[in-house]
């Protein structure tokens, strides 16, 4: 059982996967960025739990289980050890505690930091979503870098501000929607939350 008691609040877990951040060898930037980012981004009720940890599978395996399992939380972001180095494990972690791979995140990601650098194809994000007996989440992969967090998240803009590139968090408060999470509403001016004509509801 859960311990998220708000069924309108939604519970998001942040865990940054990196052994020199985990081990104190510099600071940490994923978890601070993402706080920073869903501070200006949400405007319905959110909080939100963090993990730092070392890039260990069977560690990465449990603190996703934890966070969805014990702590309740609607939606996962990790950032950091998506690459193809033998110490990134993030992807092979997060599909192991998956029930449903949910695909076009990850294809999305890496289309438009490929707006950046031609490297982005050496990313191994993934999406999936965890199903327990009483309720599911979202956990997704994220890069590393705050820079790159923002984009992915937000997409890519012209110089005027017209979105080229649309970014991934636009499709996640319907798919919270779908698995029996929290209605999400944003702030229009960073990211626009896409539903169904259907799936909206009026402001409260």
């Amino acid at each position: 059982m859960s311990t998220k008691t708000d069924p309108d609040e939604l519970l998001i877990g942040l865990v940054s996967i990196s052994d020199r951040a985990s081990g104190g060898v510099y600071e940490d930037k994923g978890i601070p960025a993402l706080q920073e980012w869903f501070g200006a981004a949400l405007a319905s009720p959110w909080r939100m739990e963090t993990r730092l940890i070392p890039d260990d599978r069977a560690q990465i395996e449990q603190t996703l289980i934890e966070l969805v399992d014990v702590v309740g939380c609607d939606l996962v972001l990790t950032t950091g050890g998506t690459g193809p180095s033998r110490r990134d494990v993030t992807p092979e972690a997060t599909l192991a505690v998956a029930t449903k791979e949910m695909p076009g995140f990850g294809e999305q990601m890496r289309q438009i930091s490929l707006q950046f650098v031609p490297t982005a194809i050496l990313s191994r994000q993934v999406a999936v979503i965890r199903e327990t007996n009483d309720r599911a989440a979202l956990i997704m992969n994220l890069p590393g870098q705050p820079k790159s967090i923002r984009e992915t998240l937000e997409g890519v803009r012209d110089a005027d501000g017209k979105q080229q590139v649309a970014g991934i968090f636009a499709a996640v408060p319907y798919c919270i929607d779908l698995i029996g999470g929290p209605y999400i509403e944003t702030n229009e001016a960073v990211c626009k939350a896409f539903r169904p004509k259907s799936a909206i509801r009026p402001p409260k």
